[in-house]
């Protein structure tokens, strides 16, 4: 035998004791959680489009186009092959693959194209997606949430909205007149003021009058502008009547490119598929969404609504970390008996079970007040806290999350052929993105101090589920009495939010969970003795019940 046989042929090269890939699977009929909400908060119509998508997601093929997208991640191209400044991106194959059928199953526009519940099937979808790959979900949330800013200044609307709302991708950069369908992105912070966007340097200098709907010039730059492929951005510059909100297309109406120049490409810790960079506006030519001066209450409309997304995100990682930890542990032996029937790792699986089910149910709910806000007062009160209270909590959830999840994996979990190292860098992002865990805490005592009756709609909330679990209703009288103190309310932040947080997981799964993972939660969660590391959940819980429902083989 030379040195050059395949090493198949080793007589040491029988692998044994591997748990097999895990085959095509759906990831909507195979995960009763959302199953479950997606009926119970309104999408029992849909439920059809959701399984197809799950069908499509769940395959070989799309989790290998995730693995290649990260693989080979975007380039900053400037100039052409003639020296034509281009400021272009350019992405793997299976980057457009999957955008293409995101677009095509509705992930951006299905929220605003449903005849009901369009919020929750959004959440429903990109939740599935952020499982096969996140970096792709970025501009899906964009183009999602830039509808509600874009309908302040209707005329922009009427022109632009059809384009958002297309199912057709076409990933060139051309004018918007020459495509049938578009995507959008944003453009805010700048590297003096980070989430302070008033402390913004960008000028905005009025051609023709200016004001609602008119044409100016801008000139700054952004330091983080996400996704720059896109056909055109929300942003925020300066006119002499204050920070106000602009729309900024990759080409103007004229045909000609819109000065818009890339800096560079940021190197980031996980997202590696999608593009983030540095930008630099240069007399690019820009329309005034809003009012003048009344930047930040334009955009916030956009911020609403990507805020859904940066919290569900977390929840779909959760639960792919748990399909990867179950799948190992019921395959793999150790110590002669499998890993997933031993006592301790039966109480990790169910622990990771129940806080994976907990976020699904919570964003699902909160979805469903997205969509019923227009019409209804307390669920506009309700959403607009509570989705920063779930923001908070589960990216401060999920980075543990995931690496509890690796650990059962153990080294096979660390190695890049697994999944697991990429939903661990991609952990950290949704905590940051629109809002870090501070800003959020800080806009929570805002909604309550400006808004004195959401924190009365929140409680109203977890008061449905009163008598239902005694460590609930003590928990529950904790958050009144918290809320109810207004000392020190800026350094208790998060240790108010936590306390919200949890009430209102722990009232939602008494509600509406199986009684297993209701009582694991309130055991753990709200005793009182909580020790936050996965796999102390209490003796006497129900763990088989618990594993087998978060099964992949569950139907």
């Amino acid at each position: 035998m030379s040195a050059r046989d395949p090493i198949a042929v080793l007589s040491t090269h029988e692998v044994t004791n591997q748990p097999p890939p895990i085959a095509d699977y759906n990831l909507f009929e195979s995960d009763r959680a959302l199953k479950e909400a997606l009926r119970r908060e309104g999408g029992r119509a849909a439920e059809k489009e959701v399984a197809a998508f799950g069908a499509a997601l769940g395959t070989e093929h799309a989790f290998e186009l995730g693995r290649l997208a990260n693989r080979y991640p975007p380039e900053l191209k400037l100039f052409d092959r003639y020296g034509h400044l281009i400021d272009a991106v350019e992405f793997h194959p299976a980057y457009h693959e999957l955008m293409a059928l995101a677009i095509e199953r509705r992930v951006p526009s299905i929220a605003w194209t449903a005849e009901e519940g369009g919020h929750l099937l959004h959440t429903a979808l990109t939740y599935m997606l952020i499982q096969v790959e996140a970096g792709v979900c970025c501009p899906m949330a964009m183009t999602y949430a830039a509808v509600p800013a874009l309908r302040k200044q209707p005329e922009i609307a009427a022109e632009w909205e059809p384009r958002i709302l297309s199912r057709e991708y076409d990933p060139r950069c051309l004018p918007a007149s020459d495509k049938k369908g578009v995507t959008i992105g944003m453009a805010m912070t700048e590297k003096q003021g980070g989430s302070d966007v008033r402390t913004n340097t960008t000028r905005a200098i009025a051609l023709n009058g200016g004001g609602p709907g008119g044409e100016y010039a801008l000139t700054g730059h952004k330091w983080f502008c996400s996704a720059p492929m896109c056909d055109a951005f929300l942003t925020l510059g300066y006119t002499d009547a204050g920070l106000s909100c602009f729309f900024v297309p990759r080409w103007k109406p004229d045909g000609t490119r819109n000065p818009f120049y890339i800096q560079r490409l940021k190197d980031k810790l996980g997202n590696r598929s999608n593009a983030s960079s540095e930008i630099e506006y240069d007399d690019t030519w820009a329309r005034m969404v809003g009012e003048e001066g009344a930047g930040v209450r334009t955009i916030i409309e956009m911020v609403h609504h990507t805020r859904l997304d940066t919290m569900l995100a977390p929840a779909g990682m959760m639960r792919q970390a748990t399909v990867q930890a179950l799948h190992h542990t019921a395959h793999r032996t150790a110590f002669q008996r499998l890993l997933s029937q031993q006592p301790l790792m039966r109480n990790v699986l169910a622990d990771l079970a129940v806080e994976s089910e907990a976020a699904t149910t919570l964003v699902m709910r909160i979805a469903r007040a997205y969509d019923r806000s227009a019409g209804d007062e307390t669920e506009r009160l309700f959403a607009r806290i509570a989705v920063a209270v779930g923001k908070y909590w589960l990216n401060k959830r999920i980075a543990g999350h995931v690496n509890e999840a690796m650990e059962c994996l153990g080294g096979a979990g660390y190695v890049e052929e697994s999944i697991m190292p990429r939903l661990f860098r991609e952990a950290p992002l949704n905590g940051i993105w629109e809002g870090s865990g501070n800003v959020i805490c800080l806009d929570i005592l805002r909604a309550v101090q400006r808004e004195p009756e959401s924190a009365g709609v929140f409680v109203d909330e977890l008061e449905t589920a009163r008598g239902g679990d005694k460590r609930l209703d003590r928990s529950i009288d904790a958050l009144k009495a918290e809320l109810a103190d207004t000392g020190e309310l800026e350094l208790r932040a998060r240790r108010l939010t936590e306390s919200m947080a949890l009430a209102l997981q722990g009232s939602l799964l008494v509600r509406h969970a199986p009684a297993a993972v209701a009582d694991a939660f309130c055991a753990s969660r709200l005793a009182g003795d909580w020790r936050h590391t996965y796999g102390t959940l209490p003796i006497g819980t129900a763990f088989d019940k618990i594993v087998d429902r978060s099964q992949i083989a569950a139907g």
